[in-house]
């Protein structure tokens, strides 16, 4: 039924009504808009991120999710431009030419266009930005591109991956920050039953307030959970930036470890308890 529709809305357009003569001039035109679109995108993606690392931290992030409204505008300008330059747009063309280029793209390119409506939805209701740190399936890692179909993470592991928009209509999306500067890192330990564990929560609390990365305006908290083999706890407290996650979660093991092997505070071993 979609089928016999579309031709019988390619019978009605009239294609001599909508499209302008294409000359050398147009033709040129058409070129030097797609060239400054194109030196426009690349220069406002230079420049965004080298104000970002120049600025305060506070406003890094804030400059840094600017990017994709800038490149979505400078697209759509351009988009329009060239339709301009060699379509008639009058009222009735325009929605006779949509009608027939949305069906005709529904059946050519599903994914592509879901993943170009998902980018639009993603653009204003934010389930991430450039700069957060969010969990798409199997994969994690910070936003460091947003763009029309899809957006790149960088892994801890420092691999790029490219992730299609519409999985927002099908995946869960974690996000650690959701457009703050702090994303809140978990160190977790595990100790022998009989631990004294007012002792070692005192030692994992200071472990963390006294790391050059904590946010000290936000809180530490140190909670726990039983297992059949070990005491588990967990140090949950926020670096200043969270792109030093990895950095902050080595410190706060670390630190922590080095106080405990003082204490000698017992570990769990298959074999019984053993003092660090």
């Amino acid at each position: 039924m979609s089928l016999i529709w579309l031709a019988q809305t390619e019978n009605d357009l009239n294609f001599d009504r909508i499209i302008n003569n294409v000359t050398l001039s147009k033709i040129v035109h058409s070129i030097i808009i797609i060239f400054v679109a194109y030196l426009s995108l690349f220069i406002n993606e230079k420049v965004n991120y080298w104000l970002s690392e120049k600025v305060p931290n506070r406003f890094r992030l804030i400059i840094k999710q600017s990017l994709p409204l800038i490149r979505a505008i400078i697209i759509g300008l351009t988009i329009i431009s060239l339709l301009r330059l060699f379509l008639r747009l009058s009222t009735n063309n325009l929605l006779a030419l949509t009608g027939t280029v949305s069906v005709a793209l529904g059946f050519a390119f599903k994914d592509y266009a879901s993943s170009l409506i998902g980018g639009m939805v993603a653009l204003f209701e934010m389930p991430y930005r450039v700069g957060d740190r969010i969990q798409v399936g199997e994969h994690y890692g910070e936003v460091i591109s947003f763009g029309l179909r899809g957006i790149k993470l960088r892994t801890p592991d420092d691999n790029v991956v490219t992730i299609p928009h519409n999985k927002i209509w099908t995946e869960a999306i974690s996000n650690a920050n959701d457009g703050a500067l702090e994303a809140q890192v978990v160190a977790d330990f595990y100790f022998a039953h009989n631990v004294d564990i007012e002792l070692v929560m005192k030692i994992l609390y200071q472990a963390a307030y006294t790391s050059q990365y904590t946010q000290l305006k936000l809180p530490i908290v140190v909670t726990m959970e039983e297992t059949p083999w070990a005491t588990h706890l967990m140090l949950k407290a926020y670096p200043m930036d969270a792109r030093d996650e990895n950095l902050y979660r080595t410190d706060l093991i670390k630190r922590s470890k080095q106080a405990l092997a003082n204490c000698q505070i017992p570990y769990p071993t298959p074999w019984g308890y053993e003092k660090s």
